[in-house]
Order: structure tokens, then C-alpha cells, then sequence
């Protein structure tokens, strides 16, 4: 195979930058891994092993530029639970950061029948809301938390997330041809954004020029080539 050192700029080193930082941190991992579609996936992403202040930190710089340079409107953050809710309340921190200030909020699991009660915390849900969480498998949680969004009298607007798989999502246990994030795109009308994608990692395998990169390239590429979908924007 020949190793292609093709020059990447803008949101490509960033994505870059970024499954290099998901590889060091242990979060994105080689090997076998059952996902909960039932396929044997070559590689495994887990948001949750960013698990110290450091990590939490360097996460949400990159979702904060990705966001930015995305060129996305929106007027608040809404974390859902469990995941979102940190990532939500990082990247607002980070956003204020980098000059874009805005309040943010998340959900509770269950109702809380004292104090302020309810299922919501933090800011009003108003305006146009951009949601964050780590992945995106079958657009489940993207559509509880659009159900919440719109309850409240906001507008689910856009969703940002760490990692695209683009995979084929699964629909009462088959496999369709779109993504979970093709989904939430034309489907649900809302705008995604993913600091890196199934592509971003490939180049970033082929690029390593090892014989352990190699290899892990094949199998991811299999995989893709099995499940993968068309990227269409």
C-alpha cells in the first residue's frame, strides 16, 4: 500500500489533531468490539474514558472550533443526559472562551419532585438550540431531546458531535441505507456537526506508516465498505 501525504488544512487537521487525541487518551481503540447494531467493529470510540479535567478541557476546545467553524447559528446549549450533560456544560464554558457566550442547559432522567421540580436544569430552552453528544447510533437520543427542545417552545436547531461513524443506522433490527446523522440531517431537518468522521480516521490510519497502521486501516476499510454510507451533505 502506498502511503498517501496528502496535505490537510482547516477542519481536516482539526479532525486530524483530534482522533490523534482520541488515540492517546485511550478513547479510541483497535481490535474487536461488539456495537449495539450486533456488528464486530475493528475500532471503538468511548467519550467517557475522557475522564480528568485535562481531557474534559482539550474535548471541548476542539468541539468549540468545530462548532464555530462550521458557521452554525444558535442561540443556546442543551446537553442530554447522561453524556451530553458535562459535554454541554464544557463546551459552553469553552465557547464563552473562544467569544461566543450563550447559556446552556440539560435534562434530568427522572422528575424531580422537590425544589424547582421538573426534568430541565439550567437556562430557559429558548431560541435555536444546538445539541451536543458523543456519537450518534441511531438518532434516538437526537430525537428525545428534539421532543424536550420543542416541548419547551424552542427550536431544535442543530446537533454537534464528537465522532461520525457513517454507517448504515439499523431500523427494528435491519440494517437501512443512511446514518444515524443522515437521518437527523434530511430526515429531521436539522444541521450536524462532527469534529471527525469514519474518513478522518482512515487517512489518519493510512498516514501512520506502520505495520500496525496498516492493518487496522484494512480492517476499518473493510468495515466501511460493508456498512458504510454515501456521504452526501
Amino acid at each position: 500500500m502506498v502511503v498517501s501525504k496528502q496535505p490537510v488544512d482547516g477542519a481536516g487537521r482539526l479532525a486530524q489533531d483530534f482522533v490523534q487525541f482520541a488515540v492517546d487518551a485511550g478513547v479510541l481503540r483497535f481490535g474487536e468490539f461488539k456495537t449495539k447494531a450486533g456488528r464486530l467493529s475493528p475500532y471503538f470510540f468511548n467519550a467517557g474514558l475522557f475522564d480528568d479535567g485535562a481531557k474534559m478541557a482539550r474535548l471541548a476546545e476542539f468541539y468549540a472550533k468545530a462548532i464555530l467553524a462550521s458557521g452554525i447559528e444558535f442561540d443556546m446549549v442543551f446537553g442530554p443526559a447522561y453524556k451530553g450533560i458535562p459535554l454541554a456544560a464544557t463546551v459552553a464554558v469553552e465557547l464563552a472562551r473562544q467569544g461566543k457566550n450563550v447559556p446552556f442547559a440539560y435534562n434530568r432522567k427522572e422528575a424531580k419532585d422537590h425544589g424547582e421540580g421538573g426534568t430541565l436544569v439550567g437556562a430557559p430552552l429558548k431560541g435555536r438550540v444546538l445539541i451536543v453528544d458523543d456519537v450518534m447510533s441511531a438518532g434516538t437520543a437526537a430525537r428525545e431531546s428534539i421532543a424536550i427542545i420543542k416541548a419547551a417552545g424552542a427550536e431544535p436547531h442543530a446537533v454537534a458531535i464528537a465522532l461520525d461513524r457513517q454507517e448504515m443506522a439499523t431500523e427494528n433490527g435491519q440494517d437501512v441505507p443512511h446514518s444515524a446523522v443522515q437521518y437527523v440531517r434530511h430526515q429531521l431537518g436539522m444541521q450536524v456537526c462532527a469534529i471527525a468522521k469514519l474518513a478522518d480516521l482512515l487517512l489518519y490510519l493510512e498516514q501512520q506508516g506502520s505495520d500496525a497502521g496498516r492493518e487496522h486501516h484494512e480492517r476499518v476499510l473493510a468495515y466501511r465498505q460493508r456498512y458504510g454510507v454515501e456521504d452526501k451533505e
